[in-house]
């Protein structure tokens, strides 16, 4: 019996969504925008619609008697017992939706399937999957950050995820680094999220290349036009030698770094699961990420520090959310 379920990894700019198998993985994906302009109602039905078509497809080649269902790893505050996804930091428009209940009606009136919905938090979901399908393997205690839109992260204790009584432990992207700065994030001023989510990067990059007596030719990368800067643009200017761009990750990697040193002191956590987009920057990012956290650490806190790259790279939500069906069903 070839035990399946979907997958899905909401985020701020995109939905992924995958069939996996419990023993394979992942073994279909779909990536499509998030309809966030239209509001809670309107991602409910794209989620819907989405996993219907990968549940009409699948169930071609795959037997809906060992289906267990649809996991979706969500950003935000997540009430698993009560369903409920709170005030997404991301969704702009969103306050406490009862996601699972409105997924499930949604999924019965657009085709007629009544399936076993689980929620977690996006973060929590790629920390899992890392932990059953990816880089965590290896490790018994585990953080996975996710650097994207925003910071997350994702707690594994003796191989299970560690959730809080409250269902938010974590959520390192809210960790305050610098509580006298000038970056304010929903509400909150110094947080990681605050200063290296995805924008955040963008705006920091500006602003040195605007203090910088030398320049930088970033520029060469998005048509001289910096209202079109990416992260992307960034990485390649730093991969070529730009040294504004490569300052840039420093910082980048050096709050970072500040915010996994706290963890290790607060839960002597020494092994580091780094994934989401802006990982792939890779060692610009790791390399001072990793210094930093050694200078934060008493040397007794400092054997066994290490920093993998999230093997499964942006499928890691996806995978997660489907072992979130195996593990609970």
């Amino acid at each position: 019996m070839a035990q399946w379920a979907i997958g899905i990894d909401l985020g701020g700019t995109a939905v992924k969504a995958a069939v996996a198998g419990r023993e394979t993985g992942v073994l279909s994906t779909s990536v499509t925008p998030t309809a966030t302009a239209d509001g809670p109602q309107g991602i409910v039905r794209q989620i819907s619609s989405i996993a219907g078509d990968l549940y009409r497809s699948a169930s071609v080649t795959l037997d809906p008697a060992d289906f267990h269902g649809i996991g979706l790893g969500v950003p935000g505050a997540v009430d698993r017992t009560a369903g409920t996804l709170s005030y997404p930091p991301n969704l702009p428009g969103w306050d406490v939706v009862a996601l699972r209940e409105e997924l499930q009606k949604s999924l019965v009136e657009s085709i007629g399937l009544k399936a076993p919905v689980f929620l977690d938090n996006d973060a929590n979901a790629a920390a899992l999957g890392e932990a059953v399908y990816g880089a965590g393997r290896e490790f018994s205690d585990f953080l996975m950050v996710t650097l994207g839109t925003g910071v997350g992260g994702g707690i594994v204790l003796n191989r299970q995820l560690y959730r809080g009584p409250g269902g938010t432990a974590g959520e390192i992207g809210f960790m305050i680094v610098d509580f006298e700065g000038t970056s304010i994030h929903a509400g909150i001023r110094g947080t990681i999220e605050g200063l290296i989510g995805k924008e955040r990067i963008v705006e920091l990059a500006r602003r040195m290349i605007a203090a910088s007596p030398s320049g930088s030719s970033v520029g060469e990368y998005c048509s001289n036009d910096l209202s079109r800067l990416s992260p992307r643009h960034i990485e390649t200017a730093a991969l070529n030698g730009d040294e504004v761009c490569l300052a840039v990750w420093e910082r980048v990697g050096a709050i970072l770094g500040t915010g996994l040193a706290n963890v290790t002191a607060l839960m002597d956590i020494r092994k580091f699961v780094i994934g989401g987009g802006i990982s792939g920057a890779g060692e610009l990012v790791f390399g001072p990420a990793l210094s930093q956290l050694r200078r934060s650490t008493l040397p007794s806190m400092q054997e066994g520090l290490e920093l993998v790259p999230a093997i499964l790279g942006n499928r890691a939500g996806v995978h997660g959310a489907a072992a979130l069906c195996f593990s609970e069903s």
